[in-house]
């Protein structure tokens, strides 16, 4: 594979340098002083469920978090409440995360799709992670558009497990509708929605052919020019990326005329933020935005 030193790009006002492959950047970073020349654009950091690696995930105080760090992209995941409501949560239970358990001690398995939006805004979602955290609602998708604008940051949303939530899809849309979200002039510059799965992805482009949409998975290459007519991304688990998988999907043009991108996960350590990058991915999702912009350039 060809070597190519590193690259420097503003991404959302951020001027970071990439480093393109492990062997130059393990060069460049080793070397004291080292002033890489500039190239191509650089990939896009991403924070997952918030920067989740220094606070509740999917919660106000992540997206702050993430805020902090100077993360423009923030991913998260919505389910539906027993009474409609959209909330963040990324287990289909409410258990790992919440003190559900404690209050509802009767009502196992704590489904998110059991209770009901009064009874989950009554919960806690932060001493799991840190006492510093105690009392950190589960937010709304509404809360969380709220927060997001204010931050002036960008959203990856997932639809989780939507196979659970049926008409979900058309839900989500219309509140992100009714919060200004629908109204990008370039589709993807402040939002995109993904799912696992290929049928609520195609769902979501069919009732919105504006906005973008990411599939989370690996498929076939042979597979690849069909998913390209209902997504703009294919975005894999790091362990399933090759430079090969990403410039095959990249040399595809997606369905608002771009070329597909590769936003990969989870990614929480410096050398394989510096692999990935080497691959050409279009976007790295960590729980640690500050330790993969400090490994790729920035």
């Amino acid at each position: 594979m060809p070597i190519h030193l590193a690259r420097t790009v503003t991404v959302a006002g951020l001027t970071a340098t990439v480093l393109l492959s492990p062997v130059a950047a393990r060069t460049a970073l080793a070397a004291p002083g080292a002033t890489p020349p500039a190239a191509v654009d650089a990939p896009v950091i991403i924070a997952h469920r918030g920067a989740s690696g220094y606070a509740p995930e999917n919660t106000l105080a992540a997206a702050e978090a993430a805020a902090r760090l100077d993360t423009a992209w923030v991913e998260t995941d919505v389910q539906r409440t027993a009474d409609g409501a959209l909330v963040l949560m990324h287990d289909t239970t409410l258990a790992r995360t919440t003190n559900v358990e404690e209050v509802f001690p009767d009502r196992a398995p704590w489904n998110v799709s059991d209770f009901t939006a009064e009874e989950i805004e009554g919960l806690e979602a932060g001493s799991w992670f840190g006492e510093e955290f105690a009392g950190e609602p589960v937010p709304t998708l509404g809360d969380f558009l709220a927060e997001l604008a204010e931050n002036g940051q960008r959203l990856l949303l997932e639809l989780k497990q939507p196979q659970l939530y049926p008409g979900i899809e058309a839900e989500v849309l219309a509140e992100l509708a009714a919060e200004g979200w629908l109204d990008e002039e370039t589709p993807g510059e402040r939002l995109v929605v993904q799912s696992f799965s290929a049928d609520s992805v195609r769902t979501v482009h069919e009732l919105a052919p504006a906005v973008k949409t990411g599939f989370l998975g690996t498929p076939a290459e042979s597979e690849l020019a069909a998913y390209a007519s209902f997504t703009d991304q294919v975005n894999p688990t790091h362990g399933d990326l090759t430079a090969d998988y990403v410039r095959r999907v990249q040399a595809l043009t997606g369905p608002h005329g771009e070329p597909m991108e590769v936003s990969t996960w989870t990614v929480n350590d410096a050398e394989t933020a510096v692999e990935v990058a080497g691959y050409g991915v279009d976007g790295i999702i960590t729980n640690f935005p500050d330790v993969v912009r400090e490994a790729v350039g920035g």
